[in-house]
């Protein structure tokens, strides 16, 4: 049921994660599109999750953001806007959310990605979702979804200012001359030949964080590839890591600008197992600190959200 008067529903859309060990098995099962996981593999799996908490941080950040967004949305006093979280492989569902979402009679719906970076593989994915929640529950309620903010200056500047953060855990001496590693996700390697805008989009972050660092020395490359015998994009951290060593670099600050908010991918993958590796070459390894819910973050969703609509209203 729609409203024409009612609230501006802002669906935030994240890929989720197991909130306990005991839910690992089923949500790379959701991961898997119902194909059973090998158990080993589950086991392994479960183990980064319990050396990192016992489940994801994920949606509980996710949640957070959603709350505060909300309460800045409304800053005027409007009340206009409501924010909601669906997640594509746990629970909250997308479809649990959108029915949910439905029943506060919204005038319209925004979905944003919790992705800056577009790609067909994983942002198209969750619209997918919720054109597949809207047609199984007969909304007709307009839905419109925020594209790349891969580069927004407030995104930026947010991530700029994490990496000098980061730096702080160096020598001051050596600072300067600090390699940053940025990374973000892998992805199967044909979305090359689908013309996917993935590497594009993460390459443009990338660049306009480079031109804020100065004469910063800086690498990339993919991180957390999957499990599947097709090749992924590289080239991996592992090789990079080699790469800087073999360069005479001792130190390297990793930079996941694919990613927004802490999980498994920057807890364990970087923390635990990518720091190991830098210790086994006597590296000095450090990571930025995630944006999460911090208020640069809100910041630039509430611009994000604020450009749309003006597009919206100037394209109808």
């Amino acid at each position: 049921m729609a409203d024409a008067n009612g609230p501006v529903a802002v669906l935030l859309m994240a890929m989720g994660g197991p909130d306990s060990l005991d839910n690992v098995e089923p949500f790379l099962l959701d991961v898997r599109g119902g194909r059973p996981t090998p158990p080993e593999l589950v086991e392994e799996i479960r183990e980064r999750y319990r050396a990192t908490g016992g489940k994801s941080p994920a949606p509980g950040i996710t949640q957070e953001v959603a709350k505060k967004l909300e309460q800045r949305l409304n800053e005027s006093g409007s009340g206009l806007y409501r924010v909601y979280v669906g997640l594509r492989h746990w629970h909250p569902f997308i479809k649990e959310t959108y029915a949910e979402l439905l029943a506060d009679a919204p005038g319209q719906v925004i979905g944003l990605c919790m992705a800056p970076q577009q790609s067909s593989l994983s942002t198209g994915a969750y619209r997918k979702k919720v054109e597949e929640a809207r047609a199984s529950l007969q909304s007709v309620c307009a839905v419109s979804y925020v594209g790349s903010w891969n580069r927004h200056p407030q995104l930026i500047a947010a991530m700029v200012e994490h990496i000098r953060q980061g730096l702080l855990k160096f020598p001051a001496d050596l600072r300067a001359q600090v390699p940053i590693l940025f990374t973000a996700h892998s992805l199967p390697e044909r979305i090359v030949a689908m013309q996917d805008p993935y590497p594009d989009e993460v390459k443009g972050t990338v660049d306009a964080i480079t031109a804020r660092l100065g004469q910063q020395p800086v690498r990339f490359a993919y991180q957390s590839q999957g499990r599947s015998s097709e090749p992924w994009l590289g080239p991996t951290v592992e090789s990079a890591l080699d790469t800087l060593h073999r360069d005479g670099h001792r130190h390297v600050l990793v930079a996941p600008i694919g990613f927004i908010c802490d999980h498994v991918e920057t807890l364990f993958d970087i923390d635990i197992e990518l720091k190991q590796k830098a210790a086994s070459l006597e590296m000095q390894l450090e990571r930025m600190p995630m944006l999460n819910a911090a208020p640069a973050l809100i910041e630039t969703l509430v611009s994000v959200i604020g450009a749309h609509q003006s597009s919206l209203a100037s394209h109808p």
